[in-house]
């Protein structure tokens, strides 16, 4: 009865205007204010500072300072392993494996269109046909940026408008295309094992989505927009392998897709597996 109730109030809520009012709380300077709600946040999810660049927490200047903190150099070490897919993010492993008639595995029946995804572009989604996924979804302790699995060049980014239903275990079991449904922003990348394409799903309570090229990606209207990053448009832009390329403001969850065989997961990672930034996720096909 519980998870149905809450299932209900996600149909229910007005997700954006919830959303716009969390942004305007972390983003508040009033110093009691953000610092009592910072402190009772880091002991209520249990985050561990001790990682973080700047261990006080009274010293960020607003909520969103500290949930995107920085960590200290060398806390998440880059597997050496030559190429391994690293996990772009800390948090748990959701699902991951083939990408099946053109569908990604949601939870416990549940799938959701690579097409609808990625925007509607069927020239996108026809790179990963029969390829393979993997979902990555942050926890409120979590480190919240998100790195390079590989090195990459960006070719385009893609805001895709949609609800932010929450993200959890018990949305994915019971919403039909959550991660197709919620605002997202799809970034693809050209990289030593083809085509990746890297979607930082929105969730309620998100209140942004950023990436280090354009920073904070909200257009002007809520409707789909691309932008083309190539010679005769911004130029092109190169990531290195393990670089930080985007970050949540409170959220979510990041969606990894590879075209087919190019990449072969681990072995001993499976739902609710958790992960760190860094780790390897898996390696090259050919390798096995």
């Amino acid at each position: 009865m519980k998870d149905r109730l809450f299932i209900l109030s996600q149909y229910l809520l007005p997700h954006h205007l919830l959303s716009r009012l969390a942004g305007c709380v972390a983003e508040c300077r009033v110093r009691w204010l953000k610092n009592a709600f910072t402190g009772w946040f880091a002991r209520r999810f249990n985050v561990d500072m001790s990682e973080a660049q700047v261990e006080d927490l009274t010293a960020y200047e607003h909520f969103n300072a500290f949930f995107t903190r920085a960590l200290k150099p060398g806390a998440r070490p880059l597997d050496p392993t030559p190429g391994a897919i690293l996990s772009p993010a800390d948090g748990a492993i959701s699902q991951m494996g083939p990408i099946e008639h053109g569908r990604v595995f949601q939870a416990k029946g549940h799938s959701f269109s690579v097409l609808e995804l990625l925007g509607g572009d069927p020239a996108h989604a026809a790179a990963f046909m029969g390829g393979q996924f993997a979902t990555v979804y942050l926890s409120p302790r979590d480190y919240h940026r998100v790195h390079m699995p590989l090195a990459g060049t960006l070719r385009e980014m893609i805001y895709v408008p949609g609800r932010i239903f929450s993200v959890n275990q018990t949305t994915a079991e019971n919403v039909p295309e959550l991660f197709a449904r919620n605002e997202r922003v799809v970034c693809l990348f050209d990289t030593e094992r083809g085509p990746m394409a890297m979607v930082l799903v929105g969730a309620m309570i998100v209140a942004s989505i950023e990436t280090v090229w354009a920073g904070l990606v909200t257009p002007p209207k809520r409707t789909l927009k691309n932008w083309r990053y190539d010679e005769a448009a911004r130029g092109p832009i190169h990531l290195e392998k393990g670089a930080e390329m985007g970050r949540f403001k409170l959220g979510s969850t990041v969606i990894m897709l590879f075209g087919p065989d190019q990449v072969t997961w681990g072995a001993e990672l499976a739902a609710v597996s958790p992960v760190r930034m860094g780790q390897a996720l898996g390696v090259p096909a050919m390798a096995q």
